[in-house]
């Protein structure tokens, strides 16, 4: 059997901001918008290649621990990519993402940088040339 990604789960004391916010930053679609039997609103989401993200506040008496947008042991960032690094930039940062490394070549033909979007959450934006896209991934 293929494993294949099925979902990312994101989670925030606000998730309909949290929401908004990815809509507006990666054009990422809400399609189910919902409160769970355990207390917490859950919306899922859906970003531009089909990706389903999921994003949900605390269940019924469950804390949150504090968000982290270091770099850290265990899941630290994920990757999406971007066309053009100085433009994202700019407008991810006009809609409340903070920059926190980059831009930098790691490699021939790819450039990278890191921002923290809500929730602390880590996020690698990765800019290709054409000749570089047929080398896959590094990240």
């Amino acid at each position: 059997m293929a494993f294949a990604i099925n979902h990312i789960h994101l989670k925030s004391h606000d998730p309909g901001k949290t929401a908004e916010w990815w809509g507006q930053a990666f054009n990422f679609e809400v399609v189910r918008d919902f409160v769970r039997d355990s207390g917490d609103r859950f919306i899922a989401c859906r970003s531009e290649n089909g990706i389903t993200v999921n994003i949900s506040g605390a269940k019924d008496g469950e804390p949150l621990g504090p968000g982290d947008a270091g770099v850290h042991e265990g899941l630290e960032h994920f990757g999406l990519d971007s066309e053009n690094l100085e433009a994202d930039i700019e407008r991810l940062t006009a809609v409340g993402a903070t920059l926190l490394e980059g831009p930098l070549e790691a490699g021939p033909g790819i450039r990278i940088c890191f921002i923290q979007a809500p929730d602390d959450v880590r996020i690698e934006l990765i800019e290709r040339t054409a000749s570089s896209q047929a080398g896959g991934r590094e990240r």
